[in-house]
Parts: structure tokens; C-alpha cells; sequence
């Protein structure tokens, strides 16, 4: 799905002036750093969807992708027959679903016809079970009644607050939820707002987080964010400016089900999760982990043989299984 996503944006900005592509970009990070009130959507012509399709769609749909992973590794018996995005543009959510999961259909939501236009074009012929619905993403808002799956990435920070939970509202009525921001300070407060409004609405969190409970990291002094490495397209370079052949996303997350989704143990979270780079020693493996219990950090020595092994492999946010 990966390969199929940048050969589909590979002719993107074909016949769009170089400069007028890089003003395009210039003022979409401007927007995406800045507030953005719903009744302005960001995206308002073909040149700004082209851009931002270009300069977004791969972080993105790396960073869904790995905590649709981390979702579905947790439910390993279970696939949603439907889905919802919302707010879901030209639909890189939609993509890392199609590459997690198949035999769904999906309907996304967004309030600029322009992205969804170019979101069809991208998926004509891929994601052929996919309808694209131009809806106000805010207050009001439902998910049809039995919907499986619901996927918010990097929409409610363009949202006001009202806005914002009412979208959460809508994805808490689903059976499962995942929900994506970016990984900045900002991002995560916004992840974790929403987390605590799925837990009220009876959803039990499943990924990353060990737990349902109270989140133990101290607002204004951590966060909680995961890194997806993405590998850039000479498309990618040429938008970004970048010289390098990949970069990292940062990103936060929260994704949650219904209790009668998956019975028994399927369904339990992770004992632990890594929560930052493993740092490698002489011998010897760091790694800082969010568990029941709170945060803690382990050493794993060679004398836990392949236990050691396995954290010397580990990954910033994989799973951390309990020693057997």
C-alpha cells in the first residue's frame, strides 16, 4: 500500500508552477502551526490539496499506519467492516487502514471539496470500496449507528474546543476509535483530553497505553509521543526542501474499544510500552517504559539472554511484554 500511495502521488504536481507550490506549502505550515476556526477550511484549491497531499500525505499515513499496528496487534482476531474517517482530506487514514486491515468499506468526511476531489483521484482504482462525503466537521456531527471504526488524524487541532469534542463524541459512538495528532506538547494534551472523554464514554483504551486510567506523565514537563520513519520520495524531497532520504514523524495517539468488541485477553492492552528511543549501553539496554504501575525505566543486562536480545531489537513504541 505504501508503494501504490507514492506511485499515486508521483504526478501530483505536474504543470503546478515550482513556486507556486512551495507558497502553497509555506502557508499551509503557517496554518498547521497557527488556529484554524471550522468555518475556514485550510485547504481551499487545487493547488493547496496538490501541495499538501505532496508535503503530508507519507508522514501521515506512516504514523497512522503504526498505531493502526499497534491497534490491530492487540486485537489480532478482529477487523472493522466499516470505517468512518473524519475530517480525513485526501485520505492518507484511509490508506493506512486499507494497508492494516481489508474486505471494509470506508466513508470519509471533510468539509473542503478540493481535498476530497484529489482524494478520489489518489484512490481511484486502490480503494475502490471508499465514499467521499463533504460534511462540516464540528458540532452535530454522527457516525452512522454500528460503525466499526472510526480514524481522527491531525484534525483537532484545526478544530475550536466545542468543535473538538463533539468530534470526539462522534468517534466515541463507534466500536473502536483511533485518534492521531502530532507528537508536540500541544499535540499530546489534545490526545490525552480525548482519551478521557472516550474512557467516560465506556471505551476501554488498548494502545499505547497499558491502562485506562489516569495518564501518570505531568502536563508541562513530558509528553507522550511515539516516532514513525518515513522514507521521502524524490516528491517529497523536492516539496520539503530535504536533502536527507528519510525523516521521522513525531506523533501522539490514543486508540480505544468498546468492551464487547473482543472478549478475554485479545483485547487487554500491552504490560508496557516503550515511551522513548532505547538507549544502548555496553552490555546493556535502557528503556523507559509506561506501565499499570506508572513510569519506570528497566535495564535489561546480557545475563536475561533473550530478553536482552529483544531489547536490543526494541523499537520506540513497541510493546514491552512482562518477563514470563
Amino acid at each position: 500500500m505504501h508503494d501504490e500511495l507514492r506511485a499515486a502521488l508521483a504526478g501530483l504536481l505536474d504543470g503546478l508552477p515550482p513556486t507556486q507550490a512551495a507558497r502553497a506549502v509555506d502557508r499551509l505550515i503557517a496554518n498547521y502551526r497557527g488556529r484554524t476556526p471550522t468555518d475556514a477550511p485550510v485547504l481551499r484549491d487545487r493547488a493547496d490539496v496538490a501541495a499538501y497531499a505532496a508535503y503530508r500525505m507519507p508522514a501521515t499515513f506512516e504514523a497512522v499506519r503504526h498505531a493502526l499496528d499497534a491497534f490491530a496487534a492487540r486485537l489480532p482476531d478482529w477487523a472493522p467492516a466499516s470505517h468512518v474517517d473524519i475530517g480525513g482530506g485526501t485520505g492518507a487514514a484511509t490508506w493506512a487502514v486499507a494497508a492494516t486491515w481489508d474486505g471494509h468499506r470506508t466513508t470519509v468526511y471533510d468539509w473542503a471539496e478540493p481535498a476530497l476531489e484529489l482524494g478520489r483521484e489518489l484512490a481511484d482504482g486502490v480503494l475502490p470500496d471508499t465514499d467521499w462525503q463533504r460534511r462540516v466537521i464540528g458540532a452535530g456531527m454522527t457516525v452512522p449507528e454500528g460503525t466499526d471504526l472510526v480514524t481522527v488524524s491531525y484534525v483537532l487541532g484545526e478544530l475550536r474546543p466545542e468543535d473538538r469534542r463533539a468530534v470526539v463524541a462522534a468517534a466515541a459512538g463507534a466500536r473502536a476509535a483511533v485518534l492521531i495528532e502530532p507528537g508536540t506538547p500541544d499535540g499530546y494534551l489534545r490526545i490525552r483530553e480525548a482519551r478521557e472523554q472516550l474512557t467516560d464514554a465506556g471505551l476501554r483504551v488498548v494502545a499505547p497505553c497499558p491502562h485506562s486510567g489516569t495518564c501518570p506523565i505531568v502536563p508541562g514537563e513530558d509528553w507522550c509521543h511515539m516516532a514513525a520513519r518515513v522514507t521521502r520520495s524524490s516528491l517529497h524531497r523536492q516539496v520539503k526542501g530535504g536533502s536527507l532520504p528519510y525523516e521521522d514523524e513525531k506523533f501522539s495517539y490514543v486508540a480505544a474499544v468498546r468492551p464487547d468488541v473482543v472478549g478475554g485477553a485479545a483485547a487487554a492492552p500491552a504490560p508496557a510500552r516503550i515511551v522513548r528511543k532505547p538507549q544502548l549501553r555496553k552490555g546493556q539496554v535502557l528503556l523507559d517504559l509506561c506501565t499499570e504501575e506508572g513510569l519506570r525505566r528497566d535495564t535489561v543486562t546480557k545475563r536475561h539472554g533473550d530478553r536482552y536480545k529483544a531489547g536490543r531489537d526494541a523499537e520506540w513504541g513497541d510493546a514491552w511484554e512482562r518477563p514470563a
